[in-house]
Order: C-alpha cells, then structure tokens, then sequence
C-alpha cells in the first residue's frame, strides 16, 4: 500500500468508530492531559487507538507522533512519522457541534517541509480531504484549489481562542473592516475547507497551534495552491516537537494577504 492508501484506510476506521459517539455522553470522560497538553477525552482515546490497532496490523514501521498518546515507536527502523490528531475539534465532538475531525499526515524527516502525504477528515459525515506531495488536493475523488476568483463575500478565518488583548488590538482592524469573520473550531478542518475554496484566507497568530494541528492541513492547503506563511511572512516551517507552537496565514492569493495583512497593526 502508498502511504496515502494507509491514512486514508485508517481515517475511515476513525469515522466507522466515532460517528455515532458525537454528543453522547460516551464522548465525553476525563483522561488526564495529553501529550499536547488537553484533557483527553474518551472519543480521542477511542480514534487515537483505532489508529495505532492498524497501524500495528499492517506492521507499518513508523515514529507516531500522537496529540493524547504522545511519542509511539512502532519501529526501530522507522520510515517516517505519522503525525496525529486523531480528533480535532473535541470540544465540537463532546458536544455534538457537527465540526470535527480526524488529522494524519506523514512526514519523511523532523520538519513540517517534509510532510508527504496529509488526510484531515470530516467526522460528521465522512468527507475525504487528501493530498500527496506534489500531486495535487483532493476532497474525495475530485481535485480541489484554493479560491482564485474576486469573491462575492470575502470570507476570513481568524482564530482567536484564548487570544491576549494585545493580540485582538493587533487585529481589531481586521475585525472593524470585514463583515465576514469565521472561526468554528477545528483547525484542521477549517485548513481543509480554505483548500476546497470556501475561505480567502485564515490567520492564527497566537503562537498556540501544535505540530498534529496543522501538519496535514499545510500539505493539503499547500497543494491546492495556497500561500502559507509564518508569522515573520515567511514560507511555514517548523520542528515536528511537542515543543512547537505554530502561528501561521493561509491565503488564497498574494492579493487577498497583502490585503488583509496590511491591516494588522
């Protein structure tokens, strides 16, 4: 099997396993924190272990990096790692919000630039967002790009959960100019949904975004044609570490970034 033939068969055992647990209070439950740093629910514990049945199943040789289990070594000879977010968006999923998702990307070395293959799936009804390295985006089995057309409604994504106040007056422009300001709750998914065209742009600067968030959502985003961006502006890279805490812009076009980026103060 490809690598992307794997991650895909383990996303739809995800969905197969939690599709009926979401807003029941089987869901819910208190594990302990994680090892990127949340309370671990039961439905994460029950994804996160789907993933890891399989993937000793087929005797995948691989490094997991996991959002609840933390470092997995399925291998003293691994070929790459998996990074994991086996749900995200659990708060949507503990309380029966229909946005959430399961996050597995594949990467060959220790940086976000070596990300091969990425598959975030939306666990409310089961959509595909898939991508390969310089082969394309995928929602299902049709090819998706970033929008690349003067929008009807600018749509912008910006992520403010816990955000400081020096923050939100960095963006309140942003906020004052715009009419249409989204954030529903699942990075991953919203990254996905930014690829298939349904968002210009999706800014997150507040230094908070782990490495299992975002690391199949940047491939995807990135081989659908977007513009994905540090917040120093340039190309998104970063450690696969439990260490790193992502800030990051995703746009559509340089002219959407200039845009709203000037914005900022």
């Amino acid at each position: 099997m490809q690598i992307i033939e794997i991650l895909q068969e383990v996303s739809k055992r995800i969905y197969e396993n939690v599709k009926d647990l979401a807003g029941t209070d089987n869901a819910a439950g208190d594990f302990g924190i994680g090892a990127g740093g949340d309370i671990s629910r039961n439905i994460d514990i029950i994804a996160e272990k789907t993933v890891l049945d399989y993937l000793r199943e087929i005797n995948f040789e691989c490094v997991v990096l996991g959002e609840e289990c933390g470092r997995v070594e399925l291998s003293k000879t691994p070929k790459g790692f998996i990074i994991m977010d086996a749900i995200d968006g659990s708060a949507n999923a503990v309380r029966g919000v229909p946005f959430f998702c399961s996050s597995l990307a594949f990467a060959i070395g220790d940086k976000l630039s070596s990300v091969t293959d990425g598959v975030v799936t939306n666990l409310s009804n089961g959509d595909m967002y898939w991508a390969s390295k310089n082969k394309g985006a995928f929602l299902n089995e049709s090819k998706i790009k970033v929008h690349d057309k003067e929008p009807i409604y600018k749509i912008i994504g910006v992520n403010t959960s816990g955000a400081t106040i020096e923050l939100m007056n960095r963006l309140h422009p942003i906020f004052e100019q715009h009419n249409h300001i989204r954030h529903f709750g699942a990075n991953a998914l919203e990254m996905a949904f930014f690829a298939r065209g349904l968002m210009d742009i999706f800014i997150d600067l507040r230094d908070k975004i782990r490495i299992q968030d975002i690391a199949a959502g940047y491939l995807i985003a990135k081989e659908a044609g977007g513009i994905l961006l540090d917040a120093n502006l340039n190309p998104l890279d970063a450690d696969l570490s439990y260490k790193t805490k992502i800030s990051f812009i995703a746009a559509s076009n340089q002219k959407i970034l200039d845009d709203v980026i000037s914005q900022i103060k």
